[in-house]
C-alpha cells in the first residue's frame, strides 16, 4: 500500500462525501474513512489452521438536518455506493426525532491544522512463509519446553496496518495512518498423576514488528504459565487481600472509567453518579490521560470528532477531576466535551513505586489473581462478582494455583481498599497500569 497515494485519495473522498452531504440536505456531516491490509496465521500442533489475507475499507458517514440525525455505512467505495450512501444518511435524518443535543462538536474547539507525526504507522512486509515459520517456532518452543505439554490451542501472528480519515464540515480532516503487530500462543498441560489439565497463554503487541518478544520467548512463557497452573486447588471461603496482576489490573480501571463516562451519568445508570469532586480512591491514586506518547496504543491528536486532546488528570489524590464525554454525552450534562469520543487515550495509573515481589510481600497472605471468568458487575449498584484463578500467597511467597473460585465485594470499597499499585505496568494496551492490591475482599470457594 501507498501510504502517500492512499492519503490523497481518502482526502479527497471525504471532501467529496461531505459536500455531497450539503447537496442532499444535510446542514453539517461528519465522517471516517479507512483503508488497511493485513495478513494472520494461527498454527496447531504444527499445521497450518489458517492463513488468512485481509484487505479492507470503508465509510461510516452521519449527516444532521438541525436537530435531527442520520447515519450510514458501506464498504464499497465506489462512486454509486458512495452517493447512496449518503441518500440514505440523508433520508433516515428526515424521519428521526428532534435532539436538541445532537450535532457536530462545538466549532471552536475543533482542530483546523496539520498535526505533528506520533510514530504509529510501522507497516510489516511478512510473508506467509515467514509468518508460518514464525508461529511454528513459537508453538515448538511451547510444546518442547515440559513433556507435561501435552496438547495445543495453537499460535497465531498477525500484522496490520492501514490509515483512517476524520472529516466534518467544521473543516477538520484527521489522517491517522497506523500499524500493529501481534504474536501469541496457547498451550495445555497435565501432570502424569492427575486427570486435570489447564491452559493458558501469552502474547506480545507492537506497533513496530521490531519490538515484539522473540517467538521462543513467548512459547516457553506461555508453557511455563500453564504449568503453574497445574494441581489446581479450590481454597475455603474467607475474606483476604487479593492482588490483581497487571492484565486482570486493567478491568478494575474500566470499572471505573464506564462508571464517569458521559453516557452513564445523563442516563443514571451508574453507582458513582455526580462525582466530581467526590474521593472515590486513596489519596495515593493518579488516574491520568496521555494522548501524546509516540507509538501509543491510544495515541491521537484528536478524538472522534476532532476536538483537540490534551494531557489530563480524570483522578487526582483519589478525588474525581471531570467525566469522560463526547460533545452530546457533555450536552446531556451541561459540561464541555473532554476530547472522548470513541475513548480515552493512554489512560495510566500511576505507580505506588513497589515492584511485584514488594507486593507479595506487603500482601503476606492472599489470593494473587490472574484470570477472571464472567462478567457479575452490576453498574448501577456497584456490586462485582466474578469467577477467578491464581494462586494463593503466605508469608509473601507464592504457594500452590487456585481454580474455582469467586472473588466479590462492591467496587466503591474496592476502590478505597486499593494498598498499591504496582511499577510492573503492562505496556500491550492502551490502558497502562502496574499489579493492583485490594484488601478485604470476600473470596469464595469450598
Amino acid at each position: 500500500m501507498n501510504i502517500k497515494t492512499t492519503e490523497q485519495e481518502l482526502r479527497e473522498l471525504s471532501e467529496k462525501v461531505l459536500k455531497l452531504s450539503k447537496k442532499y440536505g444535510a446542514s453539517d456531516a461528519e465522517l471516517s474513512l479507512n483503508h488497511g491490509e493485513g495478513l494472520s496465521v494461527e498454527i496447531h500442533m504444527d499445521a497450518v489452521d489458517k492463513l488468512e489475507y485481509n484487505r479492507d475499507q470503508g465509510l461510516s458517514l452521519t449527516v444532521y438536518m438541525g436537530l435531527h440525525s442520520g447515519s450510514a455505512t458501506t464498504s464499497d467505495l465506489s462512486e454509486i455506493a458512495i452517493e447512496d450512501t449518503v441518500k440514505a444518511a440523508c433520508n433516515i435524518a428526515k424521519f428521526t426525532g428532534e435532539d436538541k443535543y445532537t450535532g457536530l462538536a462545538d466549532k471552536d474547539l475543533v482542530i483546523t491544522e496539520e498535526m505533528p507525526d506520533l510514530d504509529l504507522y510501522h507497516p510489516w512486509d511478512l510473508s506467509a512463509e515467514d509468518a508460518i515459520e514464525i508461529a511454528r517456532e513459537c508453538e515448538t518452543a511451547a510444546r518442547d519446553h515440559d513433556a507435561r505439554i501435552i496438547n495445543s490451542d495453537g499460535a497465531s501472528i498477525s500484522t496490520y496496518s492501514g490509515i483512517g480519515v476524520l472529516a466534518n464540515t467544521h473543516g477538520f480532516v484527521g489522517v491517522v495512518p497506523s500499524s500493529r503487530h501481534n504474536l501469541s500462543c496457547s498451550v495445555i498441560g497435565q501432570e502424569v498423576d492427575d486427570e486435570g489439565m489447564q491452559r493458558d497463554y501469552w502474547y506480545s503487541t507492537a506497533r513496530q514488528y521490531q519490538d515484539l518478544e522473540s517467538a521462543k520467548s513467548i512459547g516457553v512463557k506461555s508453557a511455563e504459565r500453564t504449568l503453574a497452573r497445574l494441581k489446581g486447588k479450590q481454597i475455603s471461603t474467607r475474606k483476604a487481600s487479593v492482588l490483581y496482576s497487571p492484565e486482570m489490573a486493567r478491568s478494575i480501571i474500566s470499572h471505573f472509567t464506564s462508571a464517569i463516562a458521559g453516557g452513564a451519568q445523563y442516563r443514571k445508570s451508574t453507582f458513582l453518579l455526580d462525582c466530581i469532586d467526590e474521593k472515590v480512591f486513596p489519596e495515593f491514586i493518579r488516574l491520568h490521560e496521555q494522548p501524546h506518547l509516540p507509538q501509543g496504543f491510544g495515541s491521537s491528536f484528536f478524538d472522534k470528532e476532532g476536538v483537540a486532546t490534551k494531557n489530563r488528570d480524570i483522578v487526582t489524590a483519589g478525588v474525581v477531576q471531570d467525566f469522560i464525554m463526547s460533545s452530546y454525552s457533555a450536552r446531556q450534562l451541561g459540561r464541555k466535551t473532554t476530547a472522548n469520543a470513541g475513548g480515552t487515550h493512554n489512560l495510566t495509573l500511576d505507580s505506588t513505586g513497589q515492584s511485584f515481589k514488594e507486593l507479595l510481600k506487603m500482601m503476606g497472605t492472599g489470593l494473587l489473581l490472574t484470570e477472571l471468568i464472567g462478567s457479575g458487575v452490576n453498574a448501577i449498584t456497584g456490586d462485582y462478582s466474578r469467577g477467578a484463578a491464581g494462586f494463593w500467597v503466605e508469608n509473601g511467597e507464592i504457594q500452590y494455583p487456585v481454580e474455582e473460585v469467586t472473588v466479590a465485594g462492591n467496587l466503591k470499597d474496592m476502590f478505597q481498599n486499593i494498598v498499591a499499585v504496582g511499577n510492573d505496568i503492562d505496556l500491550r494496551s492502551s490502558t497502562q497500569t502496574g499489579s493492583i492490591l485490594i484488601e478485604d475482599m470476600m473470596i469464595a470457594g469450598s
